[in-house]
C-alpha cells in the first residue's frame, strides 16, 4: 500500500495518506494568530477543508477530531464556530482538552483523521 505525504516538510506533512485514511497534522491559525478564538477556528477549519480536498475527501468523512484549547473558557467560542462547520448528520468521534501550545499566539489546534 502507497503512501501520499501532502504539504510535506522537513519535521512533518500537513496531511499522510494510507490506504483509504487521511491522518492530517494538528493546524493552528497561522494568519490570524494571536487574535481570537473564533478567527483562529474559523482559519484553522479552512486549512482542513483545503488540506481533506487535496487528499481526495471532505468533512463529512472525518472519523476523529482532536482539539486543543490553551483555555476551555473558550470552549463555547470555539463550539460555535465547529458547529456551523461541521457536517450534518456526519459529526465525528472527538475529543478537546486544555494545554499549552506550540507558542502563545496559538489558542486552538486541531488533528483530524478522516476516510477517503
Amino acid at each position: 500500500m502507497t503512501i501520499q505525504r501532502i504539504k510535506p516538510g522537513p519535521r512533518m506533512s500537513g496531511a499522510v495518506v494510507h490506504g483509504n485514511t487521511v491522518y492530517l497534522a494538528g493546524q493552528v491559525a497561522q494568519e490570524s494568530a494571536g487574535k481570537s478564538v473564533t478567527e483562529q477556528t474559523k482559519e484553522i477549519l479552512s486549512i482542513i477543508d483545503s488540506l481533506l480536498a487535496e487528499a481526495g475527501t471532505d468533512k463529512s468523512k472525518i472519523l476523529m477530531a482532536n482539539i486543543w484549547l490553551t483555555d476551555m473558557g473558550t470552549f463555547q467560542e470555539m463550539n460555535a464556530v465547529w458547529d456551523a462547520w461541521v457536517s450534518p448528520g456526519n459529526t465525528p468521534a472527538r475529543a478537546t482538552v486544555e494545554a499549552r501550545l506550540a507558542a502563545p499566539a496559538f489558542k486552538v489546534e486541531i488533528a483530524v483523521i478522516a476516510a477517503k
